[in-house]
């Protein structure tokens, strides 16, 4: 595996930052009706994406996720003033202001959704894999799903053709423990989800999701593994969001002493730990970096907000495809 120096800890922590900053900002966009729909965010699992980054190549890589998917493209190198823009509906969106919160995508950094079906995503992500084996792209595809889609049965068929086929896939459960607002214990009577892997004989195991080195070791592993052409592997990444489901879950299945309890294990502030013991940083180094976040967010926000809506054509722009339909010409 890469070695994890002081530059990558410094990157962990501005990168891991910068998404928990810009979900924050989205969600005060949302309460003020600037972002419409849905809103699912990720603070607190944080350290899935940034260790799985740390170990992938992004040249060939692809990832695919269900519809906590914001911070994801930034990760994969989406300029996050786009990503911003799409949430608010802008035409300068990843999709044009089509997708919003829960559909941001982008074929060119290898980000492939976004998926609003629970589950759906998993034998998509193994189709994207199964490309990859097929072309000879020497890609492995990270399909990311939640505990709560761990239950669907797409997800037995996905991992059955996945392993007889020794598709290049890492399928990956962020178990934040409550689904919808479900704990995993309600949902199964078993609650180590990991172990779905050994009724397919493929690699699994548990991971820290809360420790980003944790992550990288683990994602390195099975990332060789498929490049290999040895076939996928199963992680469960035990982790814990500190936001509802969405802006519009209150959270009543959990108390407010388990979050904080959580949150002495928060992975910004486990890689912070690290810098500041190992003197990779000073204080006034860590306060420019979260200065830089904090101007990079601003902007972001004021370039969605100044962004204009979509005109009403792009609505069949992005339809019809055909370039002599006979109705309305295709543009795009």
């Amino acid at each position: 595996m890469k070695e994890v120096t002081k530059e990558v800890y410094l990157k962990w922590y501005e990168d891991m930052l910068l998404w928990r900053k810009f979900e924050d900002k989205l969600a005060a966009l949302y309460i003020q009706q600037k972002v419409r729909g849905f809103l699912h965010l990720y603070n607190g699992q944080e350290a899935v994406l940034a260790g799985a980054l740390h170990a992938m190549d992004l040249t060939k890589d692809k990832m695919i996720t269900a519809y906590r998917n914001h911070v994801q493209p930034i990760g994969m190198g989406v300029d996050p003033r786009n990503v911003m823009a799409e949430l608010l509906g802008k035409a300068t969106g990843t999709s044009k202001g089509m997708g919003g919160s829960m559909h941001i995508f982008s074929k060119e950094h290898g980000f492939y959704g976004g998926h609003g079906i629970v589950g759906a995503q998993i034998p998509v992500g193994a189709g994207i894999a199964f490309a990859d084996k097929y072309f000879n792209t020497g890609g492995v595809t990270m399909t990311y799903f939640g505990d709560g889609a761990a239950r669907q049965g797409s997800l037995h068929e996905a991992f059955n053709m996945a392993m007889l086929w020794k598709l290049p896939v890492v399928f990956i459960v962020e178990n934040n423990g409550y689904a919808m607002g479900t704990s995993v214990e309600r949902t199964a009577n078993h609650t180590d989800i990991w172990k779905l892997g050994l009724g397919y004989e493929m690699p699994c195991g548990p991971v820290d999701g809360m420790n980003p080195v944790k992550v990288a070791e683990a994602m390195h592993e099975a990332i060789e593994r498929a490049r290999r052409g040895d076939g996928p592997t199963f992680l469960e990444m035990k982790t814990y969001r500190y936001r509802g489901h969405s802006m519009s879950d209150a959270q009543l299945y959990r108390s407010k002493e388990e979050v904080e309890e959580y949150k002495k294990i928060d992975p910004i502030t486990q890689v912070l730990d690290v810098i500041l013991d190992q003197k990779y940083a000073t204080a006034e180094e860590i306060e420019v970096i979260d200065q830089r976040v904090k101007d990079l967010v601003e902007e972001c926000a004021k370039f969605a907000e100044e962004s204009p809506y979509p005109d009403l054509q792009q609505l069949y722009d992005v339809v019809y495809a055909q370039e002599d339909y006979p109705f309305t010409p295709h543009k795009l």
